[in-house]
């Protein structure tokens, strides 16, 4: 809700007016009480009511106690106290004694001035007590709705809003929401790390498409690329690596690998496969 149009604004709007119609009549009762002349001393003569005047001191004094009490109030419903029971007996310890002074002097002020103006004795008892009992209520409210709205301020300026995590979605095939493919979560398998030699070269032919050569018309397949160079190189062992290339319609590059990988020393699997591999070229062409 918020606080500038709930209810607890209104509600402290008007302990405002009970604390100000409460103080303002608290303050007149003692100052003019104070203007009382004092009852004549049998030791004494008595006092003139024409020539006497109060001191100023006494005006001051009647005006500091409803005053003392409205600021202790404010002090105690807008200051934002920490947690704790010491600071909680600290309010109340500093509220009370203000409050029960002010309280007991503003009663016997305005009972002595309802005397002085010539009331009865049960209104000059009872009559202070509905100015006090005011003051009571309207500090209870301004203590209660000034609670509350350090409250609602607590929460609405203190509230952390967390965004929801996005998630962004790659642009492809799946569109809903948390798609998973197997090409996404599948890791690499070692085909790309494996070292490049001719027998691995030769086992992975199956899936190797074949090239054509624009001179010759010859096509060589990657799988029978090694087999035709060791080929062409028992056959014409002068042959230079760039003729065989153009022979073969390879890149001159390809044909230096494997060539170097012809005079590399081989295991025994190795060299099963490449004579596997050349002969299986012999019978192709």
């Amino acid at each position: 809700m918020n606080a500038g149009t709930g209810p607890g604004v209104a509600g402290r709007g008007w302990a405002y007016a009970g604390a100000g119609l409460g103080g303002a009549v608290s303050i007149a009762a003692n100052i003019a009480h104070s203007y009382v002349p004092p009852p004549a001393d049998p030791g004494h003569p008595p006092v003139d009511p024409e020539q006497w005047h109060p001191h100023a001191g006494a005006v001051v004094g009647a005006v500091f106690w409803p005053v003392a009490l409205f600021v202790a109030v404010e002090i105690f419903a807008r200051v934002v106290w920490p947690t704790g029971n010491r600071w909680v007996g600290l309010r109340f310890l500093g509220l009370l004694p203000v409050a029960a002074v002010a309280a007991v002097v503003s009663y016997r002020h305005l009972s002595g001035l309802l005397a002085f103006y010539g009331e009865d004795v049960l209104t000059t008892r009872i009559g202070p007590l509905a100015v006090d009992g005011l003051m009571v209520m309207a500090t209870g409210a301004l203590i209660a709705t000034g609670a509350g709205r350090s409250l609602t301020g607590t929460v609405e300026t203190g509230s952390t809003v967390t965004a929801p995590a996005t998630t962004r979605t790659p642009t492809g095939h799946a569109t809903g929401r948390g798609a998973v493919t197997a090409a996404d979560t599948t890791p690499d398998t070692g085909a790309d790390t494996t070292p490049d030699t001719g027998a691995d070269t030769t086992r992975a032919g199956s899936r190797t498409p074949e090239r054509t050569t624009g001179r010759s018309g010859r096509r060589t397949g990657g799988a029978d690329t090694p087999a035709a160079v060791a080929r062409l190189r028992r056959r014409h062992p002068d042959m230079s690596s760039s003729d065989i290339a153009t022979r073969l319609g390879v890149s001159d590059r390809t044909v230096r690998r494997h060539l170097a990988a012809l005079t590399t020393p081989t295991t025994g699997a190795d060299s099963t496969e490449t004579a596997n591999a050349e002969a299986d070229a012999e019978v192709a062409a």
